[in-house]
């Protein structure tokens, strides 16, 4: 299956965000892989908006491992304070209206708007400030909060999509190895929920919440 909200023969622009360097690929990186594959026109902007300096070189190394540095069009690395964001605002604000300035994204994927982490929160409204025209599609991450909601949007994965964003994860992330979450059973079985959810033919899907559609 294609992604039909993809116009195909033209380049499409995709936008990442993340507040953390690991946030993208937990939250919809099976989905930038089937992007990558089944899309040729499309090219990547990658944001990451925090890290200390082992992060930010996991973060370089997941960018480049994802793309083989082909039709990665853009790579940031910011240093706002993580876990700081809300008061670190403005200076976000300020990135954000940069990022203004570049060609419009076709696709945004960004934090969910409900999600309990205040980073990712902050990260989930500026998009929405910022972008008026681009189709705006919100991950989910799993966590301590528990603040998983009901998405409304599911990209169904293969068996090998799921593996490989899960060994993708575990193999770069060292620095987040110690923690309890940090597991491919944690991974996994978000996208198995979701799978079931969305009565995926391979049993795991990654979920999105899409707030605003225009046809």
């Amino acid at each position: 299956m294609k992604f039909s909200f993809l116009e195909k023969g033209s380049e499409t622009n995709v936008l990442c965000l993340g507040a953390h360097p690991d946030d993208i690929e937990i939250g919809c990186g099976g989905t930038v892989l089937r992007l990558i594959d089944e899309h040729d026109e499309a090219q990547f902007t990658w944001i990451v908006f925090s890290g200390d300096e082992k992060r930010r070189k996991e973060a370089q190394k997941s960018a480049d491992a994802f793309f083989l540095k082909k039709r990665l069009r853009k790579l940031c690395i910011q240093t706002f304070r993580e876990s700081y964001f809300p008061y670190e605002g403005a200076g976000i604000k300020d990135y954000f209206e940069e990022l203004k300035k570049m060609q419009a994204p076709d696709v945004i994927f960004t934090h969910y708007r409900g999600d309990a982490h205040q980073d990712h929160r902050l990260i989930s409204d500026l998009t929405w400030n910022t972008f008026r025209d681009s189709l705006i599609l919100e991950y989910e991450i799993p966590k301590y909060d528990g603040d998983l909601g009901n998405p409304n949007l599911f990209i169904h994965l293969s068996d090998l999509y799921v593996q490989k964003k899960i060994d993708h994860i575990l193999n770069v992330f060292e620095t987040q190895r110690g923690k309890r979450w940090f597991t491919g059973e944690t991974f996994s079985s978000i996208l198995r929920l979701r799978g079931v959810e969305s009565n995926s033919s391979s049993g795991y899907a990654e979920a999105f919440y899409c707030r605003k559609v225009i046809m």
